[in-house]
């Protein structure tokens, strides 16, 4: 139903590639071409620059590529509701998650739904806890599965799991052989935290100010996302504060050492849903399999359970 010129638009505009466009498309890169520059004659401006063998947006193009990505998604919000409501099987859902959950709890849980649900395409946007939620609020997904607080009224906010939040350290740190550590033992060390609007760090950050340390902790950098951390901290450069759920494999490979906080400091991960928005079927049935597959798994315990056969070596 959408515009095909601003459909190949929009594929070239994502991969910054005629060729590439043209090959996702299996059209001729030519027809490409065309289609662009009709879409550039309507518009009586160029959309794209083409220097030195590069393709960028122009200020107009960014525009267009934007309004773009909203209509294309309305596009399939429409399509995928008329199919749940006539009772089609299959459609899409969008699905959004904070970084460490995308990273650490999404793949198991999806690969699993996708066994009993080969029909639905799930399209996952990841971002930090603020801008995820702000996704849901706007529309742009339909669940979303967060870590940190999500004080917006407007939007359903449902526990699905708890997560343990511990100091990491190279295994060879003079803190790595500790049972527990308070606040007042790391302040000497430097600090590597995630950027602002995570989840992550408002809940560290609140922890500082309850310990009575309002002025917070030195940082030496500031980093996007758990994956960049961990290898911070493998590289010496400083310790940091990160979900247990995200370090296991760190953990049994040796790569770290994992110690808890005193007091030990917990979070929640939350579904997060439109109060009134349409309830798709498939929402709920990933919902239902999330609430069941959260209860059976247990990051803490595998936590616990790694640490022990690390000690016992």
């Amino acid at each position: 139903m959408a515009d095909r010129r601003l459909k190949v638009f929009n594929t070239v505009a994502r991969l910054l590639s005629f060729t590439k466009a043209a090959e996702a498309l299996h059209m001729t890169q030519p027809a490409v071409t065309f289609q662009v520059r009709q879409l550039e004659e309507h518009f009586d401006t160029r959309l794209f620059d083409r220097t030195h063998n590069r393709v960028t947006l122009t200020d107009v193009g960014h525009v267009v590529y934007e309004i773009s990505e909203r209509m294309f998604e309305l596009y399939d919000e429409m399509d995928r509701r008329v199919k749940e409501m006539t009772g089609e099987v299959g459609g899409s859902l969008n699905l959004g998650a904070s970084m460490t959950i995308a990273e650490n709890m999404l793949p198991a849980l999806l690969g699993k739904f996708r066994v009993k649900h080969r029909d639905l395409a799930i399209r996952l946007k990841v971002g930090n806890t603020e801008t995820v939620v702000a996704m849901v609020e706007h529309n742009v997904v339909d669940l979303a599965i967060v870590e940190g607080t999500v004080t917006n009224k407007n939007l359903l906010v449902e526990t699905c799991r708890r997560d343990e939040l511990v100091v990491i350290m190279p295994p060879d740190h003079v803190l790595a052989d500790a049972a527990e550590l308070g606040i007042e033992q790391l302040m000497p060390y430097d600090f590597i935290c995630r950027e602002e609007g995570s989840g992550t760090r408002e809940i560290v950050l609140s922890y500082l100010v309850d310990q009575g340390y309002s002025e917070g902790w030195d940082v030496c950098m500031e980093l996007g996302s758990p994956e960049a951390i961990k290898g911070a901290v493998q590289a010496g450069m400083g310790l940091s504060i990160m979900s247990s759920a995200g370090i296991t494999k760190e953990l049994k490979l040796g790569l770290l050492k994992a110690v808890p906080l005193k007091p030990r400091l917990f979070r929640d991960f939350s579904f997060v849903r439109q109060r009134h928005k349409f309830r798709l079927p498939a929402m709920e049935d990933l919902l239902e399999f999330s609430r069941d597959y959260c209860q059976r798994s247990s990051p803490m315990l595998d936590l616990e359970l790694i640490q022990k056969a690390t000690n016992g070596r």
